[in-house]
């Protein structure tokens, strides 16, 4: 290739980055995390040009998998997808396990990874994969650029190319999409002849409001939405509940799906059993927080006719999932655009254009309904408020801040102390079901986040960096092997700053397998098997990071260790130790004590079980 032709192609190659990384963000892209590599060098020196002249955020990291988590997490906290630039090769497989994620939990994540041109494919040259296809399963699309070379691509081609990534992102519901650009050599251009394209480049002006997810799902329907194919099943002056899942819409939705939800309760008048993950305030109006307690111990009964109404996907709950069989069929269930199937029980007649369209296309079907009717459905809402408030009276004289640290007792305390409104990231192991069953209901005063599209513990610190990049200060409630298994996330520290404070609940292992009741024969074989714990000291490997750090030892001196870590202008650890054998025979004995408790106090005559 002549030197001219050659000059001509890298400099192709930089502009036409520019001209892709121009057009997202013109669509609302704001926030790329960038790999090392040298193929993907054209997008590399292309954001950062974008970055220099703040029309992106620009991380970096050095770990494939850690940094698609990050940009997962940035994508999950705003509602729009955060991009990641890979070079080649296995670079490309590390980006499956957020992918999958990110497909089950439908946010949205815009994957760009740099490619070998054809001419180099099957034929044995260094680097080169068929990475085309490695991410499919997880993906709603994948878009191919030209086999000779990216470069080949007009502006008005890329523009196009951009906004069907970005409406498959988003509509309708968030959604994985790669974008496979090969890029044929030279790659890299001189500092001198960077200078000059720099130097002759102006931002060019975007679009005069980004395209938003609502937007996109206005023009892809044509409507606001609303169809007549929306199911009618439900009878708000009948008795029934409504079952409140993990929150898998967007961000920019809750609003309106949270005010849906109060409309529909106040009519109504059911009893709502929220997931901490549900993205309900805590001020929503008919909540049981002890629900999952309360159906373990079969203190809510078995009511045939009683109406249910879900919400998303399942609970982790294997007490939720018993009782709900016992409704048999008929069950609604309305997702947030997921169309896939979110019922294992198979009893459930699926919605899967979100609670707010629903809402919208049946309500005036009461718009006259007298007090009379929606009293008729209270008593079941009062008899439940009445078990709820005493089994939280309970659990407050067995848990005070006091002593040794157990699991149960920091998931109440962590929802108490903490300010209102500060962001909790949960791992999706132990954390989120000991939040599930003790964190009273303070815990709604804030988003949790928990990413159980898979229930992986996979990218747990680089998920809550990107939360914290978002959301600002933000915690992390996290088991030792999940901080282990993902502890490159620590190197995004330094350069992001994300003001985000980790408790790493250290018990010696994987403790979910203590309450999950798995045994082996011999019983010694447990910790080698399903344990595994690992010798490695979390204070000194957050050290090895410049990472601040404190231990905790007893309850009394976590609100100081909270204090602390939230003074802090960048990430630190606080660490609490605990013994994961002792904690679960605590779980069972709580839930032993509660029905005694209850059962006691029925017998008084206080309550009617």
């Amino acid at each position: 290739m002549a030197k001219a032709q050659a000059l001509s192609l890298a400099h192709n190659n930089l502009l036409v980055c520019l001209s892709l990384l121009e057009a997202f963000h013109a669509l609302g892209l704001r926030h790329l995390v960038l790999c090392p590599g040298s193929r993907s060098g054209p997008l590399a020196l292309a954001a950062g040009g974008m970055a220099r002249t703040n029309l992106l955020r620009l991380s970096t990291a050095i770990d494939e998998r850690s940094a698609a988590f990050l940009a997962l997490g940035f994508s999950t906290a705003t509602g729009t997808a955060a991009a990641v630039v890979t070079t080649s090769g296995t670079a490309v497989a590390n980006l499956l396990p957020a992918a999958v994620e990110a497909d089950r939990s439908c946010q949205p994540l815009l994957l760009l990874t740099a490619d070998r041109p054809y001419r180099l494919k099957d034929c044995g040259a260094n680097q080169t994969v068929n990475q085309e296809t490695f991410l499919s399963p997880a993906c709603r699309w994948i878009g191919q650029g030209p086999r000779e070379g990216l470069h080949l691509f007009s502006r008005e081609t890329l523009e196009s190319f951009a906004e069907e990534a970005w409406q498959r992102a988003h509509h309708p519901s968030g959604a994985v999409v790669h974008l496979n650009l090969p890029f044929e050599e030279p790659l890299h251009l001189s500092e001198e002849e960077q200078r000059v394209i720099w130097k002759g480049w102006s931002p060019k002006i975007p679009r005069s409001a980004p395209i938003t997810p609502t937007n996109l799902a206005m023009a892809a329907e044509g409507t606001d939405g609303v169809t007549d194919r929306a199911p009618f099943a439900l009878d708000p002056f009948r008795p029934g509940v409504v079952i409140a899942g993990a929150w898998r819409g967007l961000s920019k939705d809750l609003f309106a799906f949270q005010q849906s939800l109060r409309e529909w309760q106040a009519l109504s008048g059911w009893p709502v059993l929220a997931d901490p993950l549900s993205a309900l305030p805590s001020d929503q109006p008919g909540l049981i927080r002890s629900w999952e307690l309360l159906l373990a111990a079969g203190l809510l009964g078995s009511h045939e006719q009683l109406q249910v109404l879900r919400l998303g996907p399942m609970s982790a709950s294997r007490s939720l999932e018993a009782w709900l069989k016992s409704f048999g069929d008929g069950q609604l269930l309305i997702t947030e655009g997921d169309s896939r199937c979110l019922d294992p029980l198979g009893l459930s007649v699926q919605w899967s254009h979100g609670l707010t369209t629903w809402w919208q296309h049946h309500h005036h079907r009461w718009i006259n309904a007298d007090a009379a009717s929606q009293q008729a459905t209270q008593s079941l809402l009062k008899k439940w408020q009445i078990i709820d408030r005493f089994a939280q009276d309970w659990l407050d004289q067995q848990l005070p801040l006091q002593g040794a640290i157990t699991e149960p007792a920091l998931a109440r305390w962590l929802s108490r102390l903490l300010p209102a409104e500060l962001p909790i990231m949960l791992a999706a192991s132990s954390p989120v079901r000991d939040w599930l069953a003790y964190a009273d209901k303070s815990l709604f005063s804030r988003r949790c986040f928990s990413f159980r599209g898979a229930s992986g513990i996979d990218g747990t610190l680089s998920l809550s960096m990107g939360l914290a990049m978002a959301l600002g200060p933000t915690l992390l409630v996290s088991g030792d092997l999940a901080l282990l298994h993902d502890s490159n996330g620590w190197l995004l520290a330094h350069p992001q700053r994300p003001p985000l404070v980790v408790v790493l609940i250290d018990n010696g292992g994987g403790g979910i397998f203590e309450q999950l009741l798995v045994k082996t024969a011999p019983s010694e074989a447990f910790e080698q098997l399903f344990a595994m714990p690992q010798a490695v000291d979390p204070l000194a490997l957050a050290a090895a990071h410049n990472i601040p750090h404190r231990q905790v030892a007893c309850l009394e001196d976590l609100p100081a260790a909270l204090e602390w870590g939230l003074f802090q202008t960048g990430p630190v650890l606080i660490r609490v130790c605990t013994h994961r054998g002792q904690d679960s025979s605590m779980r069972q004995q709580l839930r032993e004590g509660l029905v005694m408790h209850l059962q006691s106090i029925s017998q008084n005559g206080h309550i009617d079980l």
